[in-house]
């Protein structure tokens, strides 16, 4: 029996979380915009020191070029105002973007992942964790916009599209299992789309140029996002391995069989294997950059299918997905 009052609290958690991310995404953009303008301001001042009797030769003086303390105090406050303002919405958006699964799970009674809404709900919502997480141990507000725009995307195609109204399960998934294998794979694939996207950031760095205080001229530099895809996938990898162990036990459980080659799990296998050979490249022939990021592209891609595609497209004993 689904209860209807929460169901609808949950509709409304969701729409406060979309909107608390828009307001994220923009607070990052003007922290952006705000930093922009406060480096412009350095080197101005240093022509007119020049211009004012500094040095004949042209060249500026150590003592002479303006330090970010001299900055004025108000733009630099609210620079960072706008870097914590962001960082602040981002949080309360997570916090709105949990209850709601909560509150789902709750209203129908079972594990909030039971469809592709639900599926796509709790992949954004580890993809921001990670995020989090990742911003709190390495400082990396510079990915807050980009991602701010996957997450709103993702979740407006889920709301306008994917849509249902929470329900029971499918007798199919009517098992413990579902809180293992479909945690553990729902983890790994918001851990590898902030990986992928990462990647991404590498390709768009590498070939297109950085306006001077543009939004890429933030983004570091490629082999720092080289580096930040790599430890990423590393550590979604054995995640995602377990989601294909934990789904085996479980269709033995359900099916009589432990691998049938149904197109989930063979679509499942060969994320595993693109991921796989990402890795031990890395590992064993020392690839870096372009080359790495190929692969990881085209494993990410195979993952992207694996979720939509074989939901969608193809009929299988997983179609009950979509």
């Amino acid at each position: 029996m689904v209860d209807t009052h929460l169901a609808n609290l949950s509709n409304q958690l969701m729409l406060g979380a979309v909107l608390v991310y828009v307001v994220a995404m923009v607070a990052y953009a003007a922290e952006v915009a705000f930093a922009r303008r406060a480096e412009a301001d350095v080197p101005e001042q240093a022509k007119v020191l020049v211009g004012a009797g500094g040095p004949e030769t042209g060249e500026v003086e150590a003592d002479d070029v303006p330090e970010a303390d001299d900055v004025p105090e108000a733009e630099e406050r609210r620079k960072v105002d706008w870097g914590r303002f962001a960082i602040l919405m981002n949080v309360i958006a997570w916090g709105l973007h949990g209850a709601e699964i909560v509150t789902r799970g709750i209203a129908a009674d079972r594990v909030p992942w039971g469809n592709m809404y639900e599926f796509v709900c709790a992949i954004t919502f580890a993809a921001v964790t990670v995020y989090l997480v990742m911003l709190w141990r390495h400082r990396i507000s510079w990915l807050g916009p980009y991602l701010m725009v996957a997450v709103l995307i993702a979740l407006g195609v889920a709301t306008i599209w994917l849509y249902d109204d929470p329900g029971p399960l499918r007798p199919a998934l009517h098992s413990y299992w579902i809180a293992i294998h479909v945690t553990a794979a729902v983890t790994a694939t918001g851990t590898f789309a902030v990986a992928g996207l990462a990647t991404v950031l590498y390709l768009v760095k590498l070939y297109v140029p950085a306006k001077p205080g543009g939004m890429l001229d933030r983004v570091p530099r490629p082999a720092v996002l080289d580096s930040l895809a790599h430890r990423t996938i590393m550590f979604a990898f054995p995640i995602w391995t377990f989601a294909i162990i934990a789904g085996a036990i479980w269709a033995d459980s359900a099916w009589g069989r432990y691998w049938g080659w149904d197109p989930k799990e063979t679509w499942s296998f060969i994320t595993w294997v693109g991921y796989a050979g990402y890795l031990h490249a890395r590992a064993t022939a020392g690839w870096r950059g372009k080359k790495a990021a190929i692969v990881s592209l085209i494993a990410f891609g195979c993952l992207l299918f694996n979720f939509f595609g074989i939901n969608y497209l193809v009929s299988g004993l997983h179609s009950y997905a979509g």
